[in-house]
């Protein structure tokens, strides 16, 4: 799990590659990934939309902008919790994504929140340490 924490709002990715959905020989790897964002404040917020930035094993990045996730702009209470799973293919059999929300208070003010930055690996993925 990793996770990141963002003006009292927590973000938690669990990332989870998916053997059945992929195929190595046509270079196609694809993850799910579960998301939990947390409302640790004391403020309702409203998430507006989100920028993700992924990365392949070979360095190629994409980003991903739009409004909401998963066709919801969910508003968090002090203390909601709001839970998705999303996925995404790689042509590499490892890579990274992160990013960030857009939020906005109820009284109108926008600001991002991290989205933290996460491994996808397959269980053979040659790992290099840096």
């Amino acid at each position: 799990m990793y996770t990141a924490t963002t003006r009292a709002i927590a973000v938690t990715v669990r990332p989870q590659y998916l053997p059945d959905q992929s195929d190595p020989a046509k270079s196609k790897y694809v993850w799910a990934y579960q998301v939990r964002i947390e409302n640790k404040g004391d403020a309702t917020v409203q998430l507006r939309s989100r920028h993700w930035k992924i990365t392949d094993g070979l360095g190629r990045q994409q980003e991903v902008k739009g409004p909401g996730v998963v066709g919801e702009t969910p508003m968090l209470r002090p203390g909601d919790v709001f839970e998705y799973t999303s996925g995404t293919p790689l042509s590499t059999p490892s890579g990274i994504m992160g990013g960030t929300y857009q939020m906005v208070t109820e009284s109108g003010e926008n600001f991002d929140i991290e989205i933290p930055v996460f491994s996808l690996d397959t269980p053979t993925a040659k790992r290099n340490l840096n």
